[in-house]
């Protein structure tokens, strides 16, 4: 391999902690080069969610042609990469698996660098992926299937989490909602588009809403759960739901905003795509003073293109990457 300086050339994306197998190239600048997933979507729909086992089978079957494809479609071999960064965590052991072991016997082949990326750390790059810009300091909220915090941001290897859901995530409240409405799979999505043709007039719960920046779901669901036994209309109660939701992510905001001083505000993770939150963090952010910073709607759900713009953030590190960390990691190890 030719001599490069430290940001030069691609990095490949390996993403696979969940559903979808991904690949993507992405250089130091966060333009991606090239993207390709291969969508679970059809295998899981019938359980109303994601079934782990068929989730790593369908990884192990389309990893290889996925990255194979990716980087056709860029006119490069695995010898031209800078290196590989491949999701290590969080996410279902079995599919995190498939992707670590493919990206370090890869790495030994064509002998580039393989860096294990932290999931969570991938979304939070994510508003910076095809020319945004993330203004310092920044409070994040990260709002994805699987996990809901806030965090204060300095740079985007300084992070301080504040705040982390107790119980259930938001998204995967979103998800369960959807599945007792019998909506199908994915139920996030489906939840909001119903949300949209109902009223909000079913009285539901704002979990810890007065209480810190901490988060709780499940006694929403709960409710939700409840409200629809007793015979709520589904629109209204999706749009009941939806309010709440919401109400209770904007106030924790709001108050995480008036405690220090931010230049910005990013969204990131799954729910990040709803344009209702959209809509009302602009006006949050409007009325604090404060730049709101979003992924481009493609790249807000779980994608590699994230995981590779966060890999120039390990290259750049004091230390030289090493082996692949350990799969298991904790929220507050951002």
């Amino acid at each position: 391999m030719s001599p490069q300086t430290p940001r030069d050339g691609l990095i490949l994306g390996v993403e696979t902690s969940c559903d979808d197998t991904a690949a993507a190239l992405v250089d130091a600048e966060g333009r991606v080069i090239a993207s390709v997933v291969a969508s679970q979507t059809e295998i899981h729909a019938e359980f109303g969610g994601v079934y782990p086992e068929l989730a790593s089978r369908a990884h192990v079957a389309t990893i290889v042609p996925t990255i194979d494809k990716t980087l056709t479609s860029a006119g490069i071999t695995g010898q031209d990469l800078r290196a590989i960064a491949v999701t290590r965590g969080p996410g279902l052991i079995g599919s995190l698996l498939v992707g670590l072991n493919t990206a370090a016997g890869l790495s030994i082949g064509w002998d580039v660098p393989v860096l294990g990326v932290n999931h969570l750390r991938g979304h939070l790059r994510s508003p910076e992926l095809d020319g945004g810009e993330i203004t310092y300091p920044a409070l994040a909220l990260l709002v994805s299937g699987g996990h809901t915090l806030l965090a204060r941001m300095d740079a985007s290897d300084k992070i301080t989490v504040l705040g982390t859901t107790r119980d259930d995530s938001v998204g995967e409240a979103f998800d369960k909602v959807g599945r007792m409405l019998d909506l199908g799979y994915p139920g996030g999505p489906a939840v909001d588009r119903l949300a949209a043709t109902g009223q909000p007039t079913i009285d539901l719960p704002r979990p810890m809403i007065r209480d810190g920046l901490d988060f709780s779901f499940s006694g929403l669901k709960t409710a939700v759960a409840h409200a629809l036994a007793k015979g709520a209309a589904p629109a209204d109660l999706a749009s009941s739901f939806v309010e709440a939701c919401f109400e209770v992510l904007m106030t924790k905001c709001r108050r995480a905003l008036s405690q220090r001083p931010y230049r910005s505000l990013i969204i990131v993770g799954g729910v990040a795509a709803s344009i209702p939150l959209r809509a009302q963090a602009s006006d949050l952010c409007e009325e604090m003073g404060a730049t709101l910073n979003l992924p481009p709607l493609k790249w807000a759900t779980d994608n590699a293109a994230m995981i590779a713009l966060t890999g120039w953030d390990y290259l750049d590190l004091a230390n030289p990457p090493g082996t692949l960390p350990e799969v298991r990691l904790k929220v507050s190890e951002l």
